[in-house]
């Protein structure tokens, strides 16, 4: 290696409630050599890090550009509405968008939900950013429906939230650029869809069919006739003296000539 290479090295982005680090793990276990860096990201600010080139991928919340990027879908989320611990809604155990009608209901500006506006009565402004408007939950202001994985990021005691089986969900993938599919983005997809080591990008793959296929032909070679048994019944053969019978075994005896009356 020259003084001017660099050594590899992975950079994953990630956006607030998603948690890599099940991935990470794997990813260090099978790659000690290859250090990965995360780089949290606000998750309206993710696509554009991405085509920076600032991140080889990123677990991010769907949509996507799919005209630029590839995606991997991971999983789906539960919606749920934050609500401050003493309000009504906690007396059920989930909720519809038809119980939210009357109340208010923030829609910050990085809201990952793909709707319009929230059901309910709007509040008078969009707080900025999710973690303002848990803070106008908190005093009382209004509610927000948020996927579970914030609720349980921007927790606070003084709130609690409800499932809302109707609302909008919000789905997480792993994407990457589609031109940028380095050997590295390959290894991190194997991760995240649970490879084992030796079929990941199928690299390895081809070995173990090679050792298949030896294992198929040693088994074959053992149902031909083994070469000793053919050699014997040559040697037999050309062994035999001229003229001599070679039935491998006696002549049979000729029955005694009849007589003719």
């Amino acid at each position: 290696m020259t003084g001017s290479e660099e050594s590899p090295s992975f950079r994953l982005a990630y956006v607030p409630g998603v948690t890599p680090a099940k991935w990470v793990k794997i990813w260090n276990e099978r790659l000690p050599d290859v250090p990965l860096t995360l780089v949290q990201v606000p998750a309206t600010e993710a696509p554009e890090v991405l085509r920076a080139g600032e991140a080889d991928a990123g677990i991010v919340r769907l949509p996507v550009d799919r005209t630029f990027f590839s995606a991997i879908p991971l999983y789906t989320e539960t919606s749920v509405v934050v609500v401050p611990k003493d309000h009504l809604i906690t007396a059920a155990d989930e909720v519809t968008l038809a119980d939210l009608a009357d109340e208010v209901l923030f829609h910050p500006l990085d809201d990952v939900f793909d709707w319009d506006a929230p059901p309910g009565e709007a509040a008078f402004e969009r707080p900025v950013t999710t973690p303002d408007a848990i803070e106008l939950v908190a005093a009382n202001v209004g509610l927000l429906v948020v996927p579970q994985s914030l609720a349980r990021l921007y927790h606070r005691r003084d709130l609690t939230y409800r499932p809302v089986v109707d609302a909008p969900q919000s789905s997480v993938a792993l994407s990457w650029p589609e031109e940028a599919t380095t050997d590295l983005v390959e290894d991190f997809i194997g991760i995240v869809r649970g490879r084992t080591v030796n079929s990941t990008r199928g690299r390895t793959a081809a070995k173990p069919a090679a050792d298949d296929k030896g294992r198929r032909s040693e088994r074959g070679g053992t149902r031909q006739t083994p070469a000793g048994k053919s050699q014997g019944r040559s040697s037999t053969r050309s062994s035999a003296k001229p003229g001599s019978r070679t039935g491998g075994g006696k002549p049979a005896k000729r029955g005694k000539p009849r007589r003719r009356s």
